[in-house]
């Protein structure tokens, strides 16, 4: 274990631990890509390197997934929700369960790895206000909840990756989608936990979903820190204080827009391409930006991605090498960084530190520009 890891341990306690704490303890995971086809994998699905993937994925001590349905796959029709494509989500819940590892699934997914995935009814409607659209919401997300239901290892549904990439509105229209869907979410699926799983930009500047309401509505508030696209990069460097604090320091803007010092703060996606840095600065940057939102107390840590996706198929470079493992599932340096910091910190209570001062004043209008003067502030 490294030095900065021994010295960030000792924040950590053993004490017992409350039911209502559950959203307090450190959990460490990965957002599923799989090694073999993608997400294509629903339409061509291989139960057998799904299952060695999750090996690797327990092997190193992490407790939970992320995964993504396809939207139009599962639900290729408003009425209809693909029974085949259910059956498969069961099968890879089931193969999850053995090794030990909860799943978030995320299932309005019209967006991932910078592909559109929209269904065709959607085409030219609102799906933040059309009925139609609304309607076959409710009914997919009815289905999902009742084959969830019969696993242990469910641990709740993430709205859509990163919904408001692809689907922008007005910040009241956004928030009253999002309260009506987890609304609807908490009432069929009431032992979940639930979110909407965004992308930086709300906090940054107004984009679909004010922070007033993702602080207020979810029980834990995941948030999307990759030092590329927010900018951290252009302002210091992979090592600089821009990029080293960027998880620790949205968490703490979480905290200041919920008017809440101990909200529950779930990092749901972090991680780096080697286009931005080399492999190792990629180690030192994720045990540094780790160890740093973990001291801040941030409680869930998911990193993106699992696995390394096929170059045979056509994505944006930067996409191939964002895994912990290879293709052939082979481990990274970053990876033992990471699973050193599970064997410290998994399975232990959260410890938010104390304020040493105030928070910087919250920006009277979010943008990029003001938002990072916020960040820059706090990091001081």
């Amino acid at each position: 274990m490294t030095t900065g890891i021994r010295k960030y341990a000792q924040l950590a306690t053993t004490a017992p631990m409350k039911p209502a704490e559950r959203l307090r303890t450190h959990r460490f995971g990965a957002n599923y890509v799989p090694s073999r086809n993608w997400w294509y994998c629903w339409n061509d699905f291989d139960k057998r390197a799904i299952a060695r993937d999750f090996d690797r994925i327990a092997s190193i001590g992490m407790d939970h997934i992320r995964i993504m349905l396809l939207w139009p796959y599962f639900q290729p029709n408003p009425t209809s929700v693909s029974s085949a494509h259910l059956d498969r989500l069961d099968s890879l819940m089931t193969l999850a369960e053995a090794r030990g590892l909860d799943v978030c699934v995320t299932a309005l997914n019209g967006f991932l790895s910078g592909y559109h995935f929209e269904p065709p009814y959607c085409v030219g409607k609102s799906i933040y206000t059309d009925a139609t659209a609304i309607a076959a919401q409710e009914r997919f997300f009815q289905a999902l909840a009742a084959l969830t239901g019969r696993h242990p290892n469910f641990l709740g549904f993430d709205l859509g990756n990163e919904i408001c990439c692809y689907r922008q509105a007005e910040l009241a229209v956004g928030d009253a989608w999002q309260g009506h869907m987890l609304g609807l979410l908490r009432q069929i699926s009431p032992d979940g936990v639930h979110v909407n799983g965004v992308d930086h930009q709300p906090w940054f500047r107004p984009n679909t979903f004010s922070p007033k309401a993702l602080t207020a509505g979810q029980q834990i508030v995941p948030i999307h820190c990759w030092t590329y696209f927010t900018g951290a990069l252009d302002r210091g460097g992979a090592l600089g204080s821009p990029s080293v604090n960027l998880l620790a320091g949205m968490a703490a803007l979480v905290r200041a827009y919920a008017g809440d010092p101990d909200k529950p703060v779930w990092v749901q996606e972090y991680g780096a391409s080697l286009e931005w840095m080399d492999a190792p600065t990629l180690a030192t940057w994720t045990e540094r930006a780790t160890l740093a939102a973990i001291e801040q107390g941030v409680s869930w840590m998911t990193w993106w991605c699992s696995h390394d996706i096929d170059p045979g198929y056509e994505f944006a470079s930067l996409e191939y090498g964002l895994g912990l493992f290879t293709t052939s599932n082979q481990p990274k340096a970053h990876t033992e960084v990471i699973r050193e910091i599970i064997d410290a910190y998994s399975g232990k209570p959260v410890v938010i530190p104390p304020p040493t001062r105030a928070l910087p004043p919250l920006p009277a209008e979010a943008t990029i520009e003001s938002t990072w003067q916020w960040l820059e502030d706090w990091a001081k």
